[in-house]
């Protein structure tokens, strides 16, 4: 078997006061947990990334000697990095998932019709995030899950 990259392409949003290689490890975590990358998978090399991307080869092997230590990844010598485990829920969770997609594919589209920019709509999105999970919104949020479940 051929060790090909998978198809991650990693974009660095030079703004976002998010350092740079946090920025490469939270884009691999998302694409593990929407099934984009799966265990056996290689990630791209440092200096695949680094054409890609015009960043430090250095901040490419620091992000990825991150998710090794986070046990995500392992690095074999001479063959590149490897997926070890996803995250996320079950194998079947991009089934489960779907109802929810579309919901948030209308949503995001309703706000840009609305005139909201993107950075806009991931600042109000986050702000939800942290409200609903945050300790005291935990608690609140699993009982409206619950609810919803039981109609």
């Amino acid at each position: 078997m051929a060790a090909e990259s998978a198809a991650v392409g990693f974009r660095i949003d030079r703004r976002s006061g998010v350092a740079t290689y946090l920025q490469i490890v939270q884009q691999t975590k998302q694409a593990l947990r929407l099934g984009v990358l799966e265990p056996g998978d290689r990630l791209p090399t440092a200096r695949e990334v680094v054409e890609a991307t015009a960043i430090n080869p250095n901040t490419v092997l620091k992000a990825y000697r991150e998710l090794e230590r986070e046990g995500l990844v392992e690095a074999r010598r001479g063959l590149g990095t490897f997926v070890r485990r996803t995250l996320g829920g079950a194998p079947d969770a991009t089934a489960a998932d779907a109802p929810l997609r579309t919901e948030l594919a209308d949503w995001a589209r309703r706000a840009r019709a609305a005139g909201l920019e993107k950075d806009d709509v991931g600042a109000l999105f986050t702000a939800v995030l942290d409200s609903t999970y945050s300790t005291n919104g935990s608690a609140s949020a699993g009982r409206s899950h619950k609810g919803d479940q039981e109609r």
